[in-house]
């Protein structure tokens, strides 16, 4: 598949971060799931996105995740698409799905932090937008 990588959208490269972490650990959950379609119908960002895309993005995502380079294609092709000036943008959404189902699982962090290492994203800002995730998405 690496040979006939497709080329992403920067809207495709923001849901490819989103079904990664929700992906790491294996277990694709509703809640995270419900999170992904929430922010995709409802956040600026995707205003002029087709939601049909979903599906394509997490196909190819869940493509590379079964390749051994995989997850390297992977966020070439994210940062590739991406404006750096959305770099964070992926991370706070990547955070969002993460705490949807009130969980952050071993796999989760360990996706985060690759996904914080690949963006180059501030640790200081990291520490913000994990806090906004956190309390986001906390329950009684």
């Amino acid at each position: 598949m690496t040979d006939t990588l497709p080329s992403l959208s920067p809207q495709d490269a923001l849901v490819a971060v989103m079904v990664a972490v929700s992906a790491s650990d294996a277990t694709i959950r509703t809640a995270e799931l419900v999170a992904i379609e929430r922010m995709v119908n409802h956040m600026p960002i995707f205003a002029t996105y087709d939601i049909d895309r979903i599906r394509v993005v997490a196909q190819t995502v869940y493509s590379l995740f079964e390749e051994e380079e995989g997850l390297a294609a992977l966020f070439g092709l994210v940062r590739e698409a991406l404006p750096e000036k959305l770099f964070e943008t992926a991370y706070a959404l990547a955070c969002d799905v993460a705490a949807a189902d009130g969980v952050l699982h071993q796999p989760e962090l360990r996706m985060l932090e690759e996904i914080r290492d690949e963006l180059s994203i501030d640790r200081l800002h990291a520490v913000a937008i994990e806090w906004g995730a956190r309390v986001r998405h906390v329950k009684l």
